[in-house]
């Protein structure tokens, strides 16, 4: 046991990159964590990090041991849910990063209070890149190309970046048709809050033309307010699909220039690799799944 112990300190550190960090998620010092992974080196004759005073990495005998690590995680966490959910409910606190979008999930999250009231959600909206195991996450959910970051995933469901305005300003201002034309209109950006880059339209060119400087009548890094500009006749604005659901639906705005558009993604839901789903997360994340994406 005092192995499987040291086990998990030794997958928590090579998550976290930081013995202060793993110390802080295990409520004990720096210091502790550095003796429990020495002494593991120690027993098995190997040196498993490479340790500098500002960063630590994995040796290559690191990762090997590391991948048997999780798995041998992963089962226990396996075995001890099998004899608990017979006879327990989802329940306990579960803490979840979102899209800093709130309106997609608040049908979701109100039918999931209901459905298991047990069940004490931590809910934190942000675009920013969250670090899942330091910051204590359960999870996080997330649009875009994942890349191999260490954590398990599944898929919730795709969406579209399309083209919207308001039957009035079509009517003002007429619709557009190709890229160019979007030179005379209003256009209403988004800025990423991460970087303090401007999201690129997914438009669709020719092969050499080049991509038109679009109109910055807006720029802000609110997708409420962008959508209000656009049922208010402001202009023009880029958005995933599922944000304005309701205002399409309602007739409150139209898709422009599909046939020239070709943006889509993809939302997932994440969370640590060396943690077997508990079932509130389990359940947390079919509910999602079931209601975002039907």
């Amino acid at each position: 046991m005092d192995s499987l112990g040291g086990i998990g300190v030794f997958v928590l550190v090579a998550e976290t990159r930081s013995f202060s960090e793993a110390g802080r998620v295990l409520g004990v010092s720096s210091s502790a964590v550095g003796k429990s992974v020495a002494r593991m080196e120690e027993r098995l004759k190997v040196r498993l990090f490479h340790r500098s005073t500002r960063h630590i990495a994995l040796t290559p005998e690191g990762e090997k041991f590391l991948e048997r690590c999780r798995r041998i995680l992963c089962e226990v966490e396996a075995a001890e849910l099998e004899l608990s959910e017979a006879t327990d409910a989802p329940h306990g606190k579960l803490r979840v990063s979102l899209p800093r979008y709130s309106g997609l999930f608040d049908a979701a999250i109100a039918s999931f209070m209901r459905q298991y009231p047990d069940v004490e959600l931590d809910l934190d909206f942000t675009d920013r890149m969250v670090d899942v195991i330091g910051e204590g996450f359960d999870a996080v959910v997330r649009t875009g190309e994942m890349d191999d970051s260490g954590l398990k995933r599944r898929r919730l469901g795709p969406f579209r970046r399309v083209l919207a305005a308001s039957p009035d300003y079509l009517r003002l201002h007429g619709t557009p048709k190709r890229a160019t034309d979007l030179l005379r209109h209003a256009c209403l950006h988004y800025r990423y809050p991460a970087t303090g880059r401007l999201e690129k339209w997914p438009l669709r060119l020719g092969p050499d033309a080049p991509s038109p400087d679009l109109p910055l009548t807006l720029v802000c890094n609110s997708v409420e307010m962008r959508i209000s500009l656009a049922v208010g006749g402001q202009g023009i604005v880029c958005l995933p699909d599922f944000t304005i659901r309701r205002e399409l639906a309602a007739g409150q705005l139209q898709i422009v220039m599909e046939d020239r558009t070709r943006g889509s993604g993809t939302m997932w839901v994440l969370w640590p690799a060396s943690r077997h789903a508990s079932p509130k997360l389990r359940v947390f994340v079919d509910h999602l799944a079931q209601h975002l994406f039907p």
